[in-house]
């Protein structure tokens, strides 16, 4: 059971994990040992919030395939419990996430103040580079 906040939880028969073999280097142990975790979750037959399953689907993750399944891969750690935990930390974070709506930014003018000091700054600029020129004798 994975609980993603107060109200919602998703029962453990919805999220598919099977282990696999990890990839890359690991020694002996690499070749006999299935400790990374492959996570499966299907958004549109999960007990999720309809707004929930909704801006997970218009999510742009390459974790989340055009049949609306997450797809997660954990293989960090030596262990496989632990490769668990983090692919349902991947899946938590990952479903929270999507239903964080950013702010609306709310357009603003610069000061009068900051306008001043910039265009000053400017002109300070431009008096150092002028200054840098050719050296004439007279």
């Amino acid at each position: 059971m994975l609980q993603i906040s107060h109200k919602i939880i998703i029962p453990d028969h919805e999220i598919e994990t099977s282990a696999i073999r990890s990839q890359g280097a690991g020694g002996q142990n690499v070749n006999k040992v299935a400790t990374a975790i492959h996570l499966r979750f299907n958004i549109a037959a999960s007990s999720l919030p309809a707004f929930y399953k909704q801006q997970l689907l218009q999510q742009n993750d390459r974790r989340i395939t055009q049949e609306g399944v997450i797809v997660i891969k954990a293989q960090e750690h030596r262990s496989q419990e632990k490769n668990r935990e983090e692919a349902l930390k991947r899946l938590k974070d990952l479903i929270k996430s999507a239903v964080i709506l950013p702010q609306k930014r709310t357009p603003t003018k610069p000061t009068r103040n900051s306008q001043k000091r910039r265009l000053d700054n400017k002109s300070k600029r431009g008096q150092i580079k002028s200054s840098r020129g050719q050296v004439t004798d007279d």
